[in-house]
């Protein structure tokens, strides 16, 4: 006699044993997820930190580059805070919490098996350091070096909206992907969480 999921299988008159819970239809291997992960974090580094360069090649000095009619601007900034240049005195203070997001990923990647959540943490990573990676190396160094923004919409100087990086962007869409996920109701371990539905009083109206 044999059952899925957690399970006793007996075999003639020999003990019973036990079988692995079986793994959820969406779920794939946590080598998988971890790789996926890593891919996406890594892509995420190296555009932010080649297009940084740029920025700072191209636009460091130079007037705004006005696009789609001045949705878009490309102007160069150095900001020193977070969004808006909020925190601007307590750059130091970043790059712990940079840290901080990377061991939790880090230790959340250990039995994580949902490529879209491989996906969101990637992006969340991919974005974490690539602003690290500004507080340490750019001026004026230390742990509190100047993070580069290039990107503005609807007005050139972030009159409107906070200037950012493909960094910000990866993170912004990170985070959003994770509260998607778990709204509804997909799980990092590759199961899905469904949600009871109230059954019909007697009695009561349609």
């Amino acid at each position: 006699m044999s059952e899925l999921g957690s399970v006793a299988v007996s075999e003639g008159e020999g003990e019973p044993k036990t079988l692995p819970e079986a793994v959820p239809a969406t779920a794939i291997s946590v080598r998988r997820s971890v790789v996926t992960l890593l891919a996406v974090a890594v892509a995420i580094i190296g555009l932010d930190a080649a297009t940084k360069e740029w920025a700072t090649n191209t636009l460091e000095g130079a007037d705004p580059v006005r696009l789609l009619g001045g949705l878009l601007y490309f102007s160069f900034t150095r900001n020193s805070g977070a969004a808006w240049s909020m925190g601007s005195n307590y750059t130091f203070v970043f790059p712990f919490i940079a840290g901080a997001v990377a061991i939790w990923i880090g230790w959340t990647a250990r039995k994580l098996r949902s490529l879209p959540w491989a996906i969101a943490l990637g992006l969340v990573l991919g974005g974490a350091l690539g602003n690290l990676v500004d507080r340490v190396f750019r001026f004026p160094g230390g742990i509190s070096g100047h993070v580069v923004d290039f990107i503005s919409l609807f007005g050139p100087y972030g009159e409107r909206f906070p200037i950012f990086n493909i960094a910000d962007m990866s993170l912004s869409f990170g985070v959003c992907l994770a509260i998607l996920l778990e709204f509804t109701g997909r799980q990092r371990d590759g199961s899905r969480l469904r949600r009871e539905t109230k059954e019909e009083q007697p009695g009561e109206t349609r």
